[in-house]
């Protein structure tokens, strides 16, 4: 069984910094492209940035600059370093992965239960 577990947020004031794990556990063949996606209240959720297994990366206009994503494939976990943290950044932030449990099993798309993250005026 796969699963997916984020770390790392909290309550910072604005300005501050954070920075979100993704780890995968349980039967991993591969790990592929990971997505960070946060929503906040009332809003639709939205991704703020994707990695590939090639590195390739990808943000939303409004982190770009502030945030960078990266990957760890030896410990199967992709972080997510905030800075310059902003009120607006408030959310839950989840990650969702495509994993391979076997090199015969199809990727399949997992989410793992989020994290919270307040920011402070």
């Amino acid at each position: 069984q796969v699963q997916l577990l984020e770390s790392g947020g909290g309550l910072v004031q604005a300005g501050g910094s954070l920075r979100l794990s993704c780890a995968a556990s349980g039967r991993i063949f591969s790990l592929n492209t990971v997505g960070w996606y946060r929503q906040a209240p009332g809003k639709q959720r939205e991704l703020v940035a994707s990695i590939t297994r090639g590195d390739t990366t990808t943000y939303a206009d409004s982190v770009k600059g502030r945030f960078t994503i990266s990957r760890d494939n030896a410990k199967n976990t992709v972080y997510l370093q905030m800075i310059s943290l902003k009120p607006e950044d408030t959310a839950v932030y989840s990650c969702n992965a495509v994993i391979r449990s076997g090199s015969n099993s199809p990727p399949l798309l997992y989410w793992g239960q989020g994290t919270q993250v307040t920011v402070s005026s």
